[in-house]
């Protein structure tokens, strides 16, 4: 099993268009993890085609020109992103929102106000099940 060591080099993308938001979001995390940032879709989906990849995403859902469900969908429906867990952090908190983002491909949806405590367990859970996943692939193949 991977250690939370291993975890810590960890690569989280956090997309906002809010700077509030992204510090506070940073200031959360990168004690944690390595942390980058996006301030639009357009810049997100950029930086998770570029390597190394990040190993998260925390995304926005209510952002201008490109919102996070584009997003969402542009890093899904591609061969090189589509693997990238997605969470949604957003203000949206009906029902149909939470469904259409797991919908379409998120792994968790967070609303606002944030509860870093949740942020953090939901980030740690989906990291150690896909480093669990990897070794067991790893494993098998050899």
């Amino acid at each position: 099993m991977e250690s939370n060591s291993s975890l810590l080099k960890s690569t989280i993308l956090v997309v906002d268009d809010t700077p509030e938001n992204l510090w506070f979001m940073s200031s959360l995390l990168k004690s944690r993890y390595h942390v980058k940032i996006a301030t639009n879709g357009l810049k997100a989906i950029e930086i998770a085609r570029a390597h190394p990849q990040p190993d998260l995403i925390l995304l926005d859902i209510v952002m201008p020109e490109m919102d996070g469900y584009e997003v969402c969908l542009t890093l899904k429906g591609a061969a090189e992103t589509n693997d990238i867990p997605i969470i949604f952090l957003t203000g949206r908190a009906t029902a149909e929102d939470e469904a259409h983002g797991r919908m379409i491909g998120a792994i968790d949806y967070i609303t606002k106000p944030i509860d870093s405590d949740r942020v953090l367990a939901s980030i740690n859970a989906h990291l150690t099940a896909i480093a669990m996943a990897n070794a067991c692939e790893k494993k098998h193949s050899q």
